[in-house]
């Protein structure tokens, strides 16, 4: 075993596939063994592997200006052009772009950015965040406080309470009706519970509502219809930022330019990361609207500087690769194609909905899930992670590479740039793998 300390990673079963090439689609591991990448690296690689054009827009600027930081008013060409192409594309009005290097990043600075904002108004007491149980913000203190999945909290004694993290429904029909709860009745009962919240803990107090315009790695879990939408009327009826965290729905991924337009809000804030490089180079962006930015600027002013910041922050590689990858998205129509791509996918993954171990198919443009159930009838969970596991060592067997999240829900995320009958080999590869885990369900007794 090497010396790495492994991320998201069981530390006693690491090193279990070494990958050391990739092209296109597809990834190769040091025996030479090839896999289709089914979930895009993490959510992120949309122009795949090996894409020349990005590769030479990353060499290029290497070339001409490897590093410049953004410290104490310096600034540099490239991050003003990419900041200023976001501006023109996101729905906030007169958008400021903080970047960093991760989602985790861009939410942690949120989170700071809300309370810096909240004392410049003089409203030292709107701090609080509201945050969906299932939701996933990302690992670092702040973010993982937001996240609200028990596996990221455990052991790490997060400050949830001391940062003001509450917790809502997880707006999943599925798993989350009650009895014969038609899906307009389960939204309007998380609706009562959220003004309940609202009420209880007084708007004046709540900064901010925060969720993934879908859910990844909490199930891909698509919010029952119209839930988004009457959140953000709930919102503006208190007076309280609708924060979409679009660090897996952006560029694409769920057909339209971002997950908010796929659910039909538009939100005050943003947190961009993976897809804007198409992971390259890291880079991701907290995106604020300009009268909050007035704010912030004015009280800076009278402490002599905004106190936050990385060392990367608006790297210029990392930035040309995200212009380049802006470029090739809106060249070659990739959000249209990638709608036309996703009702493929979404087609080919329903043909599992009757399967005895399938509880629920879901998703939106190019991603899915399909969950595993112990009961097919009652949709009854499995009661861990094993039959998961077992389906996505069954998925690397056959060639494909897949993720089970939130215990036993196979999560779809191919690149954008797919061709159809790579999305037929990827889901005839996952058809046999379901066979095999059926099998193991079996022989360990895990189905009722």
């Amino acid at each position: 075993m090497s010396s790495i300390i492994y991320p998201v990673t069981n530390l006693a079963a690491v090193e279990q596939i070494n990958i050391v090439s990739g092209k296109g689609v597809y990834v190769y591991d040091d025996a030479g063994n090839q896999y289709l990448e089914g979930l895009s690296g993490l959510w992120c690689s949309a122009l795949g592997y090996g894409n020349e054009e990005l590769i030479a827009a990353i060499n290029s600027q290497l070339e001409t200006l490897s590093y410049s930081h953004l410290f104490g008013g310096r600034t540099h060409p490239v991050v003003i052009e990419l900041a200023d192409k976001l501006a023109a594309m996101v729905p906030i009005p007169d958008a400021k772009f903080f970047f960093s290097n991760s989602g985790s990043e861009a939410n942690d600075s949120h989170v700071k950015m809300l309370r810096y904002y909240s004392n410049a108004i003089g409203k030292p007491q709107k701090k609080k965040i509201i945050a969906l149980d299932r939701g996933y913000h990302g690992v670092t203190v702040a973010a993982a406080s937001l996240t609200g999945l028990p596996v990221m909290h455990s052991h790490f004694d997060l400050p949830v309470d001391a940062l003001g993290i509450l917790r809502a429904d997880c707006p999943h029909y599925f798993r989350g009706k009650v009895g014969d709860e038609s899906e307009d009745e389960f939204v309007s009962r998380l609706l009562r519970n959220l003004e309940q919240m609202i009420f209880d803990e007084g708007a004046d107090t709540i900064a901010a509502f925060v969720a993934e315009p879908l859910m990844g790695a909490g199930g891909v879990i698509v919010p029952a219809e119209g839930y988004l939408p009457k959140v953000q009327a709930l919102l503006n009826k208190h007076d309280i930022f609708l924060w979409a965290d679009e660090v897996i729905c952006g560029f694409g991924r769920t057909g339209n330019d971002f997950g908010s337009t796929t659910m039909g809000i538009k939100p005050d804030l943003m947190s961009l990361a993976k897809q804007l490089s198409s992971a390259y180079v890291p880079i991701s962006a907290a995106v604020i609207p300009g009268a909050m930015y007035e704010a912030m600027a004015e009280q800076s002013a009278d402490v002599g500087m905004f106190g936050h910041g990385y060392t990367y922050t608006g790297h210029p590689v990392a930035c040309a690769a995200a212009l380049k990858a802006l470029e090739i998205y809106e060249r070659d129509d990739l959000y249209a194609r990638a709608a036309t791509m996703g009702a493929h996918l979404q087609s080919r993954l329903q043909e599992y909905a009757d399967h005895d171990l399938v509880g629920e198919v879901r998703g939106k443009g190019l991603i899915g899930a399909i969950e595993l159930v112990a009961n097919k009838e009652t949709g009854q969970a499995f009661a861990d992670g094993r039959v998961g596991a077992f389906a996505q060592r069954a998925c690397q067997n056959e060639g494909l590479l897949l993720r089970a999240v939130a215990g036993s829900s196979v999560a779809f995320c191919p690149p954008l740039i797919i061709e159809e009958s790579q999305i037929d080999e990827m889901i005839e590869k996952f058809g046999r793998a379901l066979v095999a885990t059926l099998e193991y369900a079996k022989k360990e007794n895990l189905i009722e």
